[in-house]
Order: structure tokens, then sequence, then C-alpha cells
């Protein structure tokens, strides 16, 4: 669960994880949303995808990138369970 908060402290992989909600895409198709290189996109997915938030499957020449809705599911859980904790006691 610390990988997927690390992951999602930065703005950049939170607006990837948004694009991928709506359907998947390869690291190109995503970089397109993006001014920033590739290499740092690619890098952004690679730290997604370690923090098990997003899925990757190679289709041909292509990786294709998922969002993880188990993982993410799990983190808002998490976080619903603390403010319903921190509610209780009021």
């Amino acid at each position: 669960m610390n990988d997927a908060f690390k992951a999602l402290s930065d703005p950049t992989r939170r607006q990837i994880l948004q694009l991928l909600r709506d359907k998947s895409m390869s690291a190109g198709e995503i970089s397109e949303h993006f001014q920033i290189s590739k290499p740092s996109i690619s890098h952004h997915l690679n730290l997604l995808k370690q923090a098990g938030l997003v899925l990757d499957e190679r289709q041909g020449q292509n990786i294709i990138y998922t969002l993880h809705t188990t993982v993410v599911e799990d983190v808002i859980g998490w976080m619903f369970n603390i403010l319903n904790k921190s509610e209780e006691k009021n």
C-alpha cells in the first residue's frame, strides 16, 4: 500500500490513472496528453505498475496499460475506513 500512496503523490501519475479510467492505452497514446518526454511517461508508468495501480499487456509491438481497479478499490477502501473511524470519534 505504501508504493500506491507514493505513486499517487505525483500529479502526473494521478492524471495518467484518470486517462486509464476511461480506456486502456499505449505509452505513446498516454504521452500525447502531456508536455513531457516519452521516457518520463515510461518512468511514471513503471512506478504505477510497481505500485500495482496499472497492469500492462504486450500487444504486438505495443504495451497496453490498463487501470488495475482492484488495487485502486483497496486504496480507496482504506481511505474511507480512515474517514469513517474519524467520524465515529466525533
